[in-house]
């Protein structure tokens, strides 16, 4: 569903939740914000949008994580290409990460990275499993998830300055 061209029509609140979403599934890059002691960080990360959830490999000693699983708070910002000002659009969003232990829905999470993030592949032998435990080992990484709390979508093709809370 592309924005409407109409001036007049502002998309209700399906039509916007489904731009975001669409959004989020066809990014690659989400920069993750923490905060310790008055002092933030900003982290990209690739991730996959998966059951509302954000899903994504990070070094657990990583400062975004501690940062992130000290405060139980975190940010996040995912953002499409844009050249002119008229094509801004993306998702501002707080929630909180926390780590995906072993089980159904961290196989099918990474699962879904795997098949967005295919060059992963790439750092394994043909005949290794790729496992959580796969990934630890070789990268020293564990899978997280963010999930949001609270999450805007904006689009300027819409309306200058367009900004209106979804649900994803």
């Amino acid at each position: 569903m592309s924005p409407p061209k109409d001036p007049q029509h502002t998309p209700n609140g399906q039509e916007l939740s489904e731009l975001a979403g669409r959004l989020a599934a066809e990014q690659t890059t989400m920069t993750l914000a923490t905060a310790s002691k008055d002092v933030a960080w900003a982290a990209p990360v690739y991730y996959v949008f998966y059951k509302s959830a954000f899903y994504f490999l990070s070094d657990p000693k990583s400062r975004h994580i501690q940062e992130a699983l000290n405060s139980g708070q975190s940010s996040a910002a995912i953002h499409a290409a844009a050249s002119t000002w008229q094509e801004i659009k993306g998702l501002q969003m707080t929630g909180s990460i926390e780590p995906v232990e072993g089980g159904l829905k961290a196989l099918q999470a990474l699962k879904e990275y795997l098949k967005k993030y295919p060059f992963t592949k790439e750092f394994f032998d043909k005949t290794a499993s790729l496992d959580l435990s796969s990934f630890t080992q070789r990268f020293g990484v564990r899978l997280y998830r963010f999930t949001p709390a609270m999450a805007y979508y904006l689009d300027n093709q819409i309306r200058f300055a367009f900004r209106e809370a979804v649900k994803l």
